[in-house]
């Protein structure tokens, strides 16, 4: 148990902690509801978690946090959260003073990537991008083992981008909470599909309504997610033209559905700069545990 790496996935809904051995078997889970909208009450459930498991194992093993948003590399705090208590916090500070000791903190998507590249679908992949396809779009970067951040921080943050080589029907596009139009995420989230297929048929589906639907049959679902597939293969060429990556691993709830990862590398030849592309676009193997599993990983494995 001493050679133990704690990680913790900090959610909207719940925390969650994972105790990982140097093998990467999991040694203890446990989960909590998130105090909703509460800084204070936030920090002391961490806390509190955290020494629960220290208790378990014996040791004051490492931790490693994954959280939604980054830290500023101008202010130290939090920005980019969903969570927005969050937002604006010494998180980083407040969270070492709290456990006495150093932790490590990084966005939920670069847990994401990290978990995928050292032992999941990429494990061993030189340029790794894991991409997040849930109720937002975000990606994280991982090269040679190790999470790319940059300067600003914001290394992966793809969905905030405009949809590459777009037809005139998706311009302007959505409007986003960042400000713009026609970003990634307005097109490629959960609710990005969902708004594209009511704006066409009318109806008001969730995407997996949307993808279950297809899969039975029905000729406007089907249609809606071809459109989705296009769009994915543009927006994933440009990460191809710009970054090659070995692997790219899709992550977040549309990252279940099957057939994206048989059509979108037919349909991105089309986009990327190249005679042929050699990219593998894979599932990943530890799904949603793969946050809170990179975040273990911070500490190298």
């Amino acid at each position: 148990m001493h050679d133990m790496k704690i990680g913790i996935d900090l959610g909207g809904t719940k925390i969650e902690l994972i105790g990982l051995n140097s093998a990467g078997g999991e040694r203890m889970r446990k989960r909590i509801p998130t105090p909703q909208g509460d800084y204070a009450a936030t920090l002391d459930a961490i806390t509190q978690l955290v020494h629960e498991a220290w208790d378990e194992i014996g040791v004051q093993s490492h931790v490693g946090f994954g959280t939604p948003g980054a830290i500023s590399k101008a202010t130290g705090l939090l920005k980019n959260s969903n969570s927005t208590c969050l937002n604006g916090k010494p998180l980083l500070q407040d969270l070492e003073q709290r456990l006495g000791r150093p932790v490590r903190i990084s966005n939920d998507a670069d847990c994401f990537a990290l978990s995928e590249a050292t032992d999941g679908a990429a494990a061993g992949a030189g340029i790794v991008f894991g991409v997040i396809l849930g109720t937002g779009v975000g990606a994280g970067i991982i090269v040679n083992g190790k999470p790319l951040s940059g300067p600003n921080a914001i290394a992966g943050e793809w969905g905030h981008n405009p949809l590459p080589w777009p037809k005139d029907d998706e311009r302007p596009g959505p409007s986003c909470y960042c400000g713009r139009m026609g970003c990634i995420e307005t097109f490629l989230s959960g609710p990005g599909l969902s708004h594209s297929h009511w704006e066409t048929t009318g109806q008001m589906l969730t995407s997996v309504e949307i993808v279950e639907n297809a899969e039975s049959g029905n000729v406007d679902c089907e249609h809606s997610l071809k459109v989705y597939e296009d769009r994915l293969a543009r927006a994933l060429a440009h990460v191809i033209n710009i970054l090659d990556p070995d692997v790219i691993v899709l992550g977040g709830g549309l990252s279940n559905c099957r057939r994206l990862y048989d059509n979108v590398p037919k349909l991105w030849g089309e986009y990327v700069f190249s005679d042929r592309v050699d990219t593998l676009l894979a599932p990943p193997k530890f799904g949603d545990s793969s946050g809170v599993r990179g975040a273990a990983w911070l500490w190298g494995k």
